[in-house]
């Protein structure tokens, strides 16, 4: 297994696709050989060096406590570690939208990690887009995202039963309706009630809420409040003197009003109606 590179950078960085895929090769996909850092920190576009957040520090002290704590069960990482990297790297969605700033923290900043976490028994190879793709492929923006859509407010307890169940990130993070609040809520409460637990459940009750969401609008259903800009500036403000996010308990997310009980409500009532004539392959009907 891989270890971190020899040169680790102090500060994240924009790196293009176009840059990185000459640092994607076979000897780091299988985990056996890394880059040494150096070549790569020759191609990348630097950031604002007056801002903390791209600091490197937190985020590598980050990684590897995640990989010490979950040596022997590794999927069990993503709950612990999505709200964490939220809430340290504390970003716009338009920052977040930029994939070159996941591909320098994959490929510059925890290349050890991304391996670590993604390399398959069977295959014995990480698939590139683990390091360079789509973000709810890519190893950190799909954590990343998880927490932004999951969060209720400041409270990151639904991400962590988000992201305890591969299923769900896997399959409903891709969906358009996870950006509507009181859904993501909905889809937590069954999961937490045990309404939902199987992978093809997820995916029959994901088919369902797509094919209902064509004719009906949540937002009538269950509407959310507006959120307030001005309080996500502020937090992301705060990330210049913030200390280290604990590792023991979550921390707390922008200060934002919690998603509308009533709605959460009216729709964990409607997507446990929608359970029942989800088409879930293997389930038998009963009459």
């Amino acid at each position: 297994m891989i270890t971190q590179p020899h040169h680790v950078p102090e500060r994240l960085a924009l790196l293009s696709g176009a840059a990185a895929d000459a640092f994607l090769t076979e000897g780091l996909l299988r985990g056996e050989e890394v880059h040494s850092g150096v070549d790569l920190a020759k191609v990348v576009e630097p950031l604002p060096e007056d801002d903390a957040r791209w600091s490197v520090e937190s985020i590598r002290s980050l990684v590897d406590d995640v990989m010490f704590a979950f040596e022997k069960e590794r999927t069990r990482a993503d709950a612990w570690l999505a709200p964490r990297l939220h809430a340290t790297l504390r970003l716009t969605r338009q920052e977040a939208a930029d994939s070159r700033l996941w591909n320098h923290l994959a490929l510059a900043v925890a290349p050890d990690y991304v391996v670590w976490r993604h390399l398959s028994d069977s295959s014995r190879r990480v698939a590139a887009a683990r390091f360079q793709g789509p973000a709810d492929r890519q190893c950190f923006s799909r954590l990343w995202w998880a927490a932004e859509l999951f969060r209720d407010g400041p409270d990151y307890g639904p991400v962590e039963v988000a992201c305890g169940n591969q299923d769900l990130i896997h399959t409903v993070i891709r969906n358009d309706l996870i950006d509507h609040r009181p859904t993501a809520q909905a889809l937590v409460g069954l999961l937490k009630s045990g309404k939902v637990t199987t992978g093809r459940e997820i995916n029959g009750l994901s088919v369902a809420i797509n094919a209902a969401g064509a004719t009906l609008i949540y937002d009538v259903l269950a509407p959310d409040e507006p959120r307030d800009p001005a309080r996500l500036r502020d937090w992301i403000e705060e990330a210049q003197t913030a200390p280290p996010v604990s590792r023991h308990v979550l921390p707390a997310g922008p200060d934002e009003d919690p998603t509308p009980e009533g709605s959460v409500t009216a729709l964990t009532d409607y997507f446990t109606e929608l359970i029942e004539t989800a088409p879930v392959r293997g389930r038998k009907n009963e009459d």
